[in-house]
């Protein structure tokens, strides 16, 4: 399949990878769907939401009412996330896994930018447990999200979807995300710990005392080397709700041979978890921008990800994503819409 794809990419009237990065993206996706004519149908957006029992510790300058204030807000039409998701024509679901909030009274609205968006409940705890001190969450509770990510995407293909993106709000979500960078990248947690939502410099060394006891508390209680050889314990003992649905929304959505945008930080550390679990996910996977949280970079280095935009963006939601959808969309429209040599009367002059 790839040398024909391959032989259709050259034949496009235009000189041999004159289009760069969208010959490489136009291959990707013909692979993923295993077809010449590829297909952006019904693209889909899952915006998980959960809160995190390390943010008691005063790991982020963001206080956890923002969380369920945001995920009401996206019920209204009026976060980044809403704007990129009309811009592109992405479906939102907004999925509450773990927020501490009691949303029953706003699962409706009438907003005319939002007019049938509202919160899916699907609710495990009012936040995980502070992993300072515990795990996360239990083995139970991590087998609840894995179905919420798994239901999510089964959705979305039920209504036609080829594309999807995934995107989180939970505050203090960096700090899981940094240790899982350190523990699977085998890098030192300083180095992937940055300012989260705005934390200025004692705020980051604070972070990184209270990070790194939980670290160390976590090896003591499973009596392990260094690294970690079960990538499920540290995903269980520091993941948010949040998280364990998004890894696994992408792992069935890997199975189910979809397009999957990787948005930021927080993204690409479930992403990279989710490559430890299964390393042929990360074929399904299109990392659309490097942001400017510290480590981002080495995290996509680590993986060995090429992403698609740099614009300095760390809002999280799944923003990048959308953002870069349009780069996806020209190379599908290539493979699709641009003429060959020959039936466009050129000479194939290489």
């Amino acid at each position: 399949m790839q040398a024909a794809i391959q032989e259709k990419i050259d034949n496009l009237n235009k000189p041999k990878g004159s289009l760069g990065r969208l010959e490489e993206l136009a291959m990707q996706v013909c692979l993923i769907q295993q077809t010449l004519s590829p297909s952006l149908a019904h693209p889909c957006h899952l915006l998980f939401g959960g809160d995190h029992g390390i943010e008691r510790e005063g790991v982020s300058v963001s206080p956890r009412e923002v969380t369920w204030q945001q995920m009401i807000n996206f019920t209204r039409g009026g976060g980044g996330v809403n704007m990129f998701c009309r811009q592109h024509g992405f479906k939102l679901r907004i999925i509450d896994v773990g927020v501490d909030y009691d949303f029953s009274e706003h699962f409706s609205n009438t907003s005319p930018l939002a007019p049938d968006l509202s919160i899916i409940d699907r609710k495990i705890a009012r936040g995980t447990k502070n992993f300072l001190y515990e795990p996360a969450m239990s083995e139970e509770e991590f087998d609840r999200a894995i179905q919420v990510g798994v239901e999510m995407v089964d959705d979305c293909i039920a209504e036609g979807c080829h594309v999807l993106s995934i995107g989180e709000m939970g505050i203090a979500n960096t700090s899981p995300s940094s240790i899982w960078m350190s523990l699977f990248g085998n890098i030192p947690l300083k180095d992937c710990i940055g300012a989260g939502a705005g934390l200025n410099n004692d705020g980051i060394r604070h972070k990184y005392e209270v990070l790194s006891k939980a670290v160390e508390r976590f090896y003591g209680l499973n009596g392990q080397p260094i690294k970690p050889i079960n990538p499920i314990k540290p995903i269980i003992y520091f993941g948010g709700f949040e998280m364990i649905a998004a890894i696994s929304a992408m792992l069935r959505a890997a199975e189910q041979h979809l397009i999957i945008l990787v948005d930021g930080f927080i993204m690409t550390a479930c992403a990279l978890a989710a490559t430890r679990l299964y390393p042929a996910s990360q074929d399904y996977m299109i990392f659309t921008h490097c942001g400017d949280e510290s480590g981002h970079r080495m995290m996509l280095d680590i993986i060995g990800a090429k992403p698609l935009l740099h614009l300095g963006l760390r809002l999280g939601e799944g923003t990048g994503a959308l953002c870069a959808f349009p780069i996806v969309d020209s190379a599908v429209r290539m493979m699709n819409e641009m003429n060959n040599f020959e039936r466009a009367n050129i000479t194939k002059y290489f």
